[in-house]
């Protein structure tokens, strides 16, 4: 009996040790796959989904990008209460494209093993690009909001530029980011986005000055608030401009109402609500709306 408690301590070890050694290794690029950005643009385009306001664009416009499980129903959730504020939305999604919607796989983007933030971050960037060339995008007015692993994803773009990387699956930058930056990015809202030792955006930071942010969790089970804290505090120290709100008394994904039949997370409309005043009142004041 305890020589098969050795054997089974033994082999968590292991298994850890691995699912550690492939974290790091995603960290710094390995195992990725590298596109150029067309051959990216062409694999994302068509499964973006696109919600317009009513009357004519072009509209100021939010790129949503969902947490590790791919885009539900928050994301239509999120778009749907942005049109009443006046604003487009286009859900990237970048599980689909690439299968990682079956199977489960979704769960080994969770815990990093699949498609990390600075990885994940390339899809960001060439949401950016597509979305400057849509005819009912306003160039000059656009958010990036992204959820959970989306807005891990977020914050990695926003790093890996202020250090002069591509992400790592891009063989180089897109050409309007290349020749123009951020330009027309307002801002960004990131709901309880990761932000832990296997982001970029833990060790760097980010340089450009765009109006973030964060939708916070107290307590969260799935990614430690505390080390996004500890990113906010050094980033205002920066100078840069950042925000942040702290939800007490829900869990991660709160605005989330499809969930796994075993997850613990609760859909709360009460922090949805919430959260999606302080975002208009925001998106309002940073676009000049």
């Amino acid at each position: 009996m305890i020589t098969s408690f050795l054997w089974a301590g033994l082999a968590i070890l292991v298994l850890g040790g691995l699912v550690g050694c492939n974290a790091l290794a995603r960290y710094h690029g390995f195992g990725a796959k590298v596109l150029s950005p067309e051959q990216l643009s062409h694999r994302l385009k068509p499964a973006y989904h696109s919600y317009t306001p009513d009357g004519a664009g072009p509209w100021p416009t939010a790129l949503l990008f969902s947490g590790c499980d791919g885009p539900k129903d928050n994301m239509e959730r999120w778009a749907s209460d942005l049109a009443a504020q006046g604003w487009a939305s286009l859900v990237v999604d970048s599980h689909g494209p690439r299968g990682y919607d079956d199977a489960q796989l979704w769960r080994l983007i969770c815990i990093g093993q699949l498609l990390p933030g600075p990885e994940r971050a390339g899809d960001v960037a060439v949401a950016i690009e597509d979305a400057r060339a849509m005819p009912f995008v306003d160039p000059d007015r656009i958010a990036l909001i992204g959820a959970s692993h989306g807005g891990w994803s977020v914050l990695d773009m926003l790093s890996l530029h202020g250090q002069g990387k591509p992400p790592h699956n891009l063989t180089r930058w897109p050409a309007s980011i290349n020749n123009h930056g951020l330009e027309g990015i307002v801002g960004t809202v990131l709901l309880y986005p990761y932000c832990g030792v296997a982001s970029q955006v833990y060790d760097n930071g980010w340089k450009e000055d765009v109006p973030a942010l964060f939708l916070l969790v107290e307590d969260d089970s799935v990614v430690n608030e505390d080390a996004c804290i500890r990113v906010i505090e050094r980033m205002r120290a920066a100078g840069r401009p950042v925000e942040a709100h702290l939800f007490k008394g829900t869990t991660h994904g709160f605005d989330q109402a499809e969930k796994n039949v075993l997850s613990t997370l609760e859909f709360s409309p009460e922090a949805t609500g919430k959260a999606m005043e302080i975002t208009a009142r925001f998106l309002a004041r940073i676009s000049g709306k």
